[in-house]
């Protein structure tokens, strides 16, 4: 039987949560297409987790309405726990089981008899590199491995949106990369992942939307490129093969120059209008650049402007530099 897919995989209006006195939630509203990658950023205490929380079924809202894959979260919760699949920050995985138990267990809970949960295990097994490490207990595999085998569990009874809260936290870069590509073709076989990272760079590679909340409410919506857009400080870099080039092109343009790199840096957002005229500037001027690169802030900027402070991810950064 073909299952139907909504075009809105989440649809959440005006999502409320408070404890005692404290509104975690203030009204939240959320649509996120079918067969995307959403992403979710906020500073510790802003709602993340109540949201996927209350989406999953495991809390309630107070107020407001959400649907996930068509079904409504208060009324139908046995429809969206059968459509979704959570994958938590911390594994779930099984360490004193192998691999292919820890699937084979989760096939059991998912009743799907005994021929399909052996199919289907050898399938994830397979697509998730793990076919020689599937003998082995789960404590023996590195932290990669397990992440991998933890979503692979949450694959087992093919839901059609995944919850991914922090998925690469304590992974290392080449497995943290990894897991984007995992995600990546996830997202190509039709599954919408609900991504919450405290890595602004996952975010940046994976998300085709991003939310930033803040104190409960949805501060800022859109792709990464358009949020970026909304922070001071793009700039497109020129650099000239000889200083009277760079003079010529700063009588032309204006701009900061810097001698010693023989760079003109010009203020704008890189967008094909303002390249356009930038170009057609410099031609008229009969000015070549050697070089042009289009600097845009970065999504921790977009963070900073928004909600005060750095991210978590950019406060590790500037700390290790």
């Amino acid at each position: 039987m073909t299952r139907h897919t909504p075009r809105a995989a989440v649809t959440v209006t005006g999502l409320r949560k408070s404890y005692g006195d404290h509104a975690v939630l203030d009204g939240v509203d959320l649509e996120i297409p079918a067969g995307t990658v959403f992403s979710l950023l906020g500073p510790n205490g802003a709602g993340k987790t109540t949201i996927v929380k209350i989406l999953s079924t495991l809390i309630s809202a107070d107020g407001g309405r959400a649907r996930v894959m068509g079904h409504d979260v208060a009324t139908d919760p046995g429809a969206v726990r059968a459509a979704i699949g959570v994958t938590g920050q911390y594994s779930a995985v099984d360490g004193l089981l192998s691999g292919r138990e820890n699937l084979m267990l989760m096939a059991r809970l998912h009743r799907l008899g005994r021929a399909r949960s052996h199919r289907r295990t050898a399938e994830l097994l397979e697509r998730f590199d793990l076919v020689d490490a599937a003998k082995k207990p789960a404590a023996a595999y590195s932290g990669g491995m397990r992440r991998r085998l933890d979503l692979a569990m949450t694959l087992v009874g093919e839901p059609r949106l995944i919850f991914l809260d922090e998925p690469t936290t304590g992974l290392d870069p080449r497995s943290r990369r990894d897991m984007w590509q995992i995600i990546r073709d996830l997202v190509a076989d039709g599954v919408t992942v609900f991504l919450t990272t405290q890595y602004l760079e996952e975010a940046d590679r994976l998300a085709d939307r991003i939310a930033v909340l803040d104190h409960g409410t949805i501060v800022a919506e859109g792709t990464a490129a358009e949020l970026k857009r909304r922070v001071p400080g793009g700039h497109i870099r020129l650099r000239f093969a000889g200083a009277e080039a760079l003079e010529s092109a700063a009588r032309a343009l204006g701009g900061e120059a810097d001698t010693d790199a023989l760079a003109l840096k010009v203020p704008g957002g890189g967008g094909v209008a303002s390249l356009r005229d930038l170009l057609d500037r410099l031609d008229t001027a009969s000015i070549t650049p050697e070089e042009l690169s289009v600097q845009t802030p970065a999504l921790d900027d977009v963070f900073l402007a928004l909600t005060g402070h750095r991210s978590a991810d950019g406060d590790t950064r500037k700390a290790n530099r």
